[in-house]
């Protein structure tokens, strides 16, 4: 199932996260709000997650050709895009036993889960 939502890392947060509204913490915030109101649903084996980052817009068209769909190696990190959806979507991810993940350059960003 492919949703459209920016894919974004989960930040670390503290107690005064609650009232100083960090920029990093709102678009987190947004995410997860967005992946409830979008229905995502994540399986507890055999799954894929594949988060499409989007290609900064100041990049050339050929770059972008040439990035399109490869491997993304740079921040944010793999395991704090995982934690944010499985934060905003489960209440309890021990039960997700198997897992695959997986981050591409896009010209959107979206995220991807594969049953």
């Amino acid at each position: 199932m492919l949703y459209d939502i920016f894919p974004v890392s989960k930040p670390r947060q503290t107690r005064a996260d609650k009232w100083k509204k960090r920029p990093c913490v709102l678009r987190y915030r947004e995410f997860a709000d967005e992946c409830r109101l979008k229905g995502v649903k994540i399986p507890e084996s055999d799954g894929h997650i594949i988060f499409y980052i989007p290609m900064p817009k100041s990049w050339s068209k050929n770059r972008k050709q040439a990035f399109n769909e490869t491997p993304h190696q740079q921040k944010p990190d793999i395991d704090n895009c995982l934690k944010a959806v499985f934060d905003a979507v489960l209440k309890d991810d021990s039960g997700i036993h198997d897992i695959r993940a997986s981050k591409v350059w896009a010209y959107n960003g979206c995220i991807e889960i594969i049953n």
